[in-house]
């Protein structure tokens, strides 16, 4: 099988994540490969390795998002795409996914895996928006994928444990956290990762153009207000109607 991984470029995870002029995220340094994403590199490395298929990892950034692919490929992935231009800054989910669909459509492939969610963004959209402009099936949740004769066989993880889903391929599939362990890159894989293909792309290259605008913007940040003291409720008298208008004041009941 021929398996894409989407990845996302993040900041520091660990650092202090500092505003532009814009009030949004400066992603002007070097990024680093979300959290989450690694459960979908590795989830891909397994499902080529049991099908003798290749990965390729796609992502859309600034220029930095390098060294954010570069741990996908000493993990193991074969090959990269970077999609980086100028007009891409402030980019929403509807643009992110046009310009990620536009770079998938360019090749044929048969499994699309991500996160569930990246870790800077949390709108969890983004992969069904590329499902939805491909046209192709989405079995989201995953917490195990296997290739099998028709396609996919998927457990989809629910509140009350797992569902089972059998899906055609082409695909698009979004990994849990549970679905696999990590690889870590081995010194081999980290100086091979130097010399594995590495597409870097503008939107010229992909036909797109003035279409690829952000729809929102933000226009002003606040920081969040401090926690006050909490009150403390004694069982007197009153209390059990004091706790009453807390909840209602809550929006409880």
């Amino acid at each position: 099988m021929n398996v894409v991984v989407l990845v996302k470029s993040i900041p520091d995870p660990n650092g202090d994540v500092e505003l532009g002029d814009d009030f949004l995220v400066d992603r002007g340094g070097e990024g680093t490969l979300d959290p989450g994403d690694e459960y979908a590199v590795e989830a891909a490395l397994q499902l080529a390795d049991a099908t003798d298929g290749e990965v390729t990892v796609v992502s859309m950034g600034p220029a930095g998002a390098v060294a954010a692919i570069r741990r996908a490929l000493s993990m193991g992935a074969h090959r990269a795409i970077l999609v980086s231009d100028g007009a891409l800054q402030g980019s929403d989910v509807l643009a992110t996914a046009r310009v990620l669909a536009a770079t998938l459509a360019r090749a044929p492939f048969d499994v699309v895996l991500t996160g569930v969610e990246s870790t800077d963004g949390y709108t969890g959209t983004l992969p069904m928006t590329v499902a939805e402009l491909l046209g192709l099936p989405a079995a989201t949740f995953a917490r195990k994928l296997d290739a099998t004769e028709d396609g996919l066989r998927v457990e989809r993880q629910t509140e009350a444990g797992y569902d089972v889903v059998a899906c055609a391929v082409p695909a698009l599939v979004t990994v849990t956290a549970g679905a696999t362990e990590p690889r870590y890159p081995t010194l081999k894989g980290i100086m091979g990762a130097k010399q594995k293909p590495l597409e870097e792309l503008s939107l010229a290259d992909l036909g797109l153009g003035a279409e690829i605008a952000a729809t929102q913007r933000v226009v002003a940040t606040e920081p969040a207000p401090q926690k006050s003291a909490g009150e403390i409720v004694q069982g007197s008298d009153g209390g059990a109607a004091r706790i009453a208008d807390l909840l209602a004041e809550a929006k409880v009941i």
